[in-house]
């Protein structure tokens, strides 16, 4: 995607970037740039690393995240990150809302001709 499609693209991911962190990490624990793989893994191409750093450093100053850390054989020790009851709580919360906008901009979009999938 270029041009106007990816500024597009990068504010949706502004607006969701939390739940996508929340939704990996409830999976299971992982450090910073395993998150980051895992995202672009599901089609998130469009996220920055600081990006989701900084989001991971908000989620976990707000609460929503723990973190402990591991030692590495191929460099210096990884900080994990794990969801606190209060992260599983906002992720059922945003995953709530996020369907529901889904839902209607499905009944909007669905069946138009002039728009792409």
């Amino acid at each position: 995607m270029t041009g106007e499609g990816t500024s597009d693209l990068t504010q949706l991911l502004k607006g969701v970037l939390d739940l996508a962190v929340l939704a990996v990490l409830a999976e299971r624990d992982s450090y910073g740039y395993d998150v980051v793989r895992r995202l672009r893994e599901t089609g998130l191409n469009g996220l920055g690393d600081a990006s989701v750093y900084g989001t991971l450093r908000r989620l976990h100053q707000a609460g929503a995240l723990a973190s402990y850390t591991v030692p590495s054989a191929e460099g210096p020790h990884r900080k994990y990150y794990c969801l606190t009851d209060d992260g599983r709580a906002q992720m059922a919360r945003a995953a709530s809302a996020w369907f529901a906008v889904s839902r209607a901009l499905g009944g909007l979009l669905d069946g138009r001709k002039d728009i792409h999938r």
